[in-house]
């Protein structure tokens, strides 16, 4: 009797694919929630730093769409290579800046490698899985990727508060270099191994797969209301949480090292709860541990802004970045999966540009609102929004996020595997 061999959920090109990943993230997590408190440190008040989020916002809004684009067009692989180029490149202005105004060259640039490398991060690993394992992939490797958010703030904060911000934001640099030296190496490869089947980026391409798109935004199913429902969410955290590490430090009385430790928190969290978090969205359909995991996420800011203020308190803060880490664990796979399944696989890159910012006309200013409604009505109020919004999100959530049940839009892995082969050694 012959015996067929188990595939492994994570083959060896996505394993590699990963680490490139977790050492790119690593650089921008030690510094990423630590940057509020850069622009403090340049002489940037809260209205400032309100500013300075909506300005850094325009280029993402420009770029993203036209990222997963380019994702869809020249590859997966291709797309996250030179969008890694200017990542590495975004550290110069991080480094040499003076003023706080500098910093918004640095968020531009990096816009350019988010744009590539967010959606052909979430379209890579769609065409790496199946519909009846996508969850699990996306929860494995989403449980991977959070090494990020357990290893690089709180090495972020140690170096800051022993080197100050320059010296760490080399070391974060170093890391994204790294990253860039795996992503071109695989991108090289799967150059020479795999088919030429690449499309042109022509304007006819472009307003072709536009045109493709809108059909499915303005069609009031599903993407409709994913769309609406992740506009409002998007608006609300736009309101609050770039202003979250202000607030830790001047109302919780927190240093950069203790900030550090607690968005570790929530990356150990989140680490643990993706896979069982897969593992329900492919048992029960992603709706359920969606709205699970907005509940738990309102709740986890209810309780962040209801914390007594004095050192006696401080270890709430751990407490309710854990239930963050837990709500975003939860339903992040589920979420990815719902996408990936709800577009055809051809159009994923724009799809997963489309969803990944939360840079849409409507949020462009909520940044500088929000800290007007911290200067007029308290540090508290904005974030009360935010979870008031969230958890109201549910309701759209459980009745409309359900999948046609002939829904048939993802290929076999086998058939998607060709496109971007690439040989990774033993693996």
């Amino acid at each position: 009797m012959e015996t067929v061999k188990k595939q492994p959920l994570l083959s060896g090109i996505l394993i590699l694919f990963l680490a490139g990943m977790v050492f790119a993230n690593i650089g921008g997590s030690m510094y990423d929630g630590l940057l509020p408190l850069y622009l403090k440190e340049l002489n940037a008040d809260i209205t400032d730093i309100g500013l300075f989020f909506t300005l850094s916002s325009v280029v993402p809004l420009l770029l993203q769409i036209l990222g997963g684009w380019v994702s869809d067009s020249l590859g997966r692989l291709k797309a996250i290579a030179i969008g890694s180029v200017f990542g590495t490149l975004a550290y110069l202005p991080l480094l040499l800046a003076d003023t706080w105004q500098w910093l918004l060259l640095a968020t531009a640039i990096g816009a350019v490698a988010r744009s590539l490398v967010g959606p052909s991060f979430d379209a890579f690993i769609a065409e790496h899985s199946t519909e009846q394992n996508r969850g699990k992939v996306y929860g494995i490797s989403q449980a991977i990727f959070m090494i990020v958010m357990v290893v690089g703030p709180p090495l972020g904060g140690l170096l800051t508060s022993a080197y100050g911000f320059k010296l760490m934001l080399f070391i974060a640099g170093v890391f994204y270099f790294i990253a860039m030296l795996i992503r071109l190496g695989m991108a090289r490869e799967a150059a020479k191994t795999a088919k030429s089947n690449t499309e042109k980026l022509t304007f006819q391409n472009l307003k072709s797969n536009f045109g493709a798109m809108a059909g499915l935004i303005f069609s009031g199913g599903l993407i409709t209301w994913m769309l609406i429902t992740d506009g409002l969410r998007d608006v609300s955290f736009q309101f609050s949480g770039n202003l979250f590490p202000v607030y830790m430090q001047e109302v919780g009385g927190l240093d950069y090292q203790q900030i550090g430790w607690v968005t570790s928190m929530f990356g150990i969290f989140m680490m643990l709860s993706t896979i069982p978090g897969g593992w329900l969205s492919d048992k029960t359909g992603e709706r359920v541990p969606i709205a699970l995991g907005m509940v738990l996420l309102s709740g986890a800011l209810f309780i962040l802004i209801n914390i007594p203020q004095g050192v006696t308190y401080q270890w709430w803060y751990y407490v309710g970045w854990a239930v963050a880490g837990l709500g975003a664990g939860i339903s992040g796979p589920a979420y990815q999966s719902l996408i990936s399944k709800a577009v055809p696989k051809e159009q994923r890159g724009l799809a997963f540009g489309l969803f990944s910012t939360s840079l849409g006309v409507v949020s462009l200013p909520a940044p500088w609102i929000g800290s007007q409604l911290w200067e007029n009505f308290g540090p508290s109020f904005p974030f009360t929004i935010t979870a008031i919004v969230i958890l109201l999100s549910v309701i759209p959530i459980w009745l409309k996020f359900k999948l046609p049940k002939d829904d048939s839009s993802t290929l076999p892995v086998s058939e998607d595997l060709e496109k971007e082969k690439v040989t990774v050694g033993a693996d």
